[in-house]
């Protein structure tokens, strides 16, 4: 022990908190057990609530609000174009995430758990040193919960020190609205990001290196989406890869690869929001017995163990996919094991959601996975454009679409893509969590009308044609 540095025994000791971490010291402390929950940032809530989930989605409803406004033409109602308040709005921002931040301390208070600043490294599989800003804190425990998250990756090649090049920290910051802004990788925080930008003013360019925004989304969900942002966005550029940038006095300049764009062009800014790593360095864990793999993820089973039996793992250091609500879940599931509960991480599916406009949303297989997994499928479809809550919103681009086995009728897979189809994923979960069939989803009532109807609508469209196929069937 270093001269003078204070030691503290707990039962447990939550590295990170974020969703995953709070949640998991939170139900460590209703199960009894004496919980320490130790994370970087002054205020816990981590990456999601200050630099990610929470900023991002108060952005994008002002942006929604933005574009709202202006839609309101086409039935009528017209509105000044609005003056943005820059300031104001981070203000705000800020605000949402601060309120959310004394709710968990205020939870975590309630609950016993006691929460230390500082950054935590592993000294053995039962000690920790956290480095705080007056000294160092010794930490003995039985058990360790890592939570420590993910941050983002910035290649090299276009890792440029200059303020004019973002990662989604700081472009979350909204430090100003760029004339032009060019977005590196068209995946969901790239195109979240953009939506926000393009709202505010900015002339969004977007450059994506696969043939297709959003790689590895269902091709479906994706083409409203698509054509939607190629009226929002200034360009968006596929199968084209950034070559290098340079900055100049005026702005930064970037070069590019591929088939009908220009060899480079000027931004006032640029995103580089081309994925996430997971933070599993620089906490000490090669002095445990903690197994990481190739792509730094740290390697746990079904109860969120590692390979040291004092220490587990959730959320995004603990592997794809890199989503908060999982983390949640497996929060829960690492502090009933510890409690002793006969507990397991065995949810047949997570949901995902791009909050875009129009958002997308989906859970389970989808026809792409099934394909390439040799699992035989059937897809139905209803557009919203059929859907009377969809025209009086509208918003009539979007469908949505089950995946069901053509045998069993199992529902294994749903997508949505419209306005709030977030908001709509949950039913869609719970059905493949239940283990439900079409007739589940066709005979259970939808109030009308709602959004919500466009799932019994699309289970009403695949009954139908399995009716059709019976009768033929028949005739043969």
């Amino acid at each position: 022990m270093v001269m003078g540095e204070m030691a503290q025994n707990v039962d447990l000791v939550v590295i990170g908190a974020g969703p995953g971490g709070y949640t998991a010291a939170l139900r460590a402390a209703e199960l009894g057990i004496k919980t320490m929950l130790v994370d970087s940032r002054e205020k816990p809530g981590g990456v999601c609530l200050h630099v990610g989930c929470i900023p991002s989605k108060a952005l994008l409803h002002a942006a929604e609000v933005i574009d709202s406004s202006k839609a309101a033409a086409q039935f009528g109602i017209t509105f000044q174009p609005p003056k943005i308040d820059i300031n104001a709005l981070r203000t705000w921002k800020q605000g949402v995430t601060d309120k959310l931040a004394q709710g968990i301390v205020g939870m975590c208070k309630s609950a016993g758990v006691e929460i230390v600043v500082g950054h935590a490294e592993f000294q053995d599989s039962k000690t920790l040193r956290v480095e705080q800003e007056h000294g160092s804190m010794r930490v003995n425990f039985k058990h360790a919960i890592l939570a420590t998250g993910s941050r983002p990756v910035v290649p090299k090649g276009l890792d440029l020190q200059s303020k004019r090049l973002m990662d989604s920290t700081s472009a979350l910051a909204i430090e100003e609205v760029p004339k032009k802004l060019l977005i590196i990788g068209g995946g969901y925080i790239g195109l979240e990001m953009g939506t926000v930008y393009a709202a505010l003013g900015s002339e969004v360019t977007v450059v994506e290196m696969m043939d297709g925004l959003l790689p590895g989304v269902d091709r479906d969900l994706v083409k409203p989406l698509a054509q939607h942002l190629q009226e929002t966005f200034k360009a968006i550029y596929l199968n084209t890869k950034v070559a290098g940038i340079k900055e100049e006095k005026d702005g930064i300049v970037a070069s590019f690869e591929g088939k009908d764009v220009p060899a480079s062009e000027k931004f006032d800014r640029v995103l580089v929001s081309v994925g996430r790593r997971p933070n599993s360095d620089n906490l000490g864990l090669e002095t445990t017995q903690v197994k990481i793999d190739k792509h730094g993820f740290v390697e746990i089973d079904d109860q969120c163990k590692t390979a040291d039996k004092r220490i587990l793992a959730i959320g995004d250091v603990s592997g794809q996919p890199m989503l908060a609500h999982r983390a949640m879940r497996q929060g829960i599931v690492a502090a009933e094991v510890l409690a002793g509960r006969d507990t397991v991480f065995d949810n047949r599916c997570i949901p995902a959601i791009v909050f875009t406009e129009p958002e997308i949303a989906w859970v389970g297989i989808t026809e792409t996975e099934a394909k390439a997994q040799g699992v035989e499928v059937v897809a139905a479809k209803f557009p919203w454009s059929a859907s009377g809550r969809a025209m009086t919103l509208n918003e009539p681009i979007g469908q949505t679409k089950i995946v069901y086995d053509p045998k069993t009728t199992l529902v294994m897979g749903v997508g949505i893509v419209g306005p709030r189809a977030g908001e709509l994923i949950s039913e869609a979960a719970l059905a493949i969590e239940m283990g439900a069939v079409l007739e589940d989803l066709l005979v259970t009532i939808h109030p009308h009308p709602t959004l919500s109807e466009t799932v019994n609508e699309a289970a009403i469209v695949a009954n139908k044609r399995i009716e059709r196929q019976s009768k033929t069937a028949a005739k043969v």
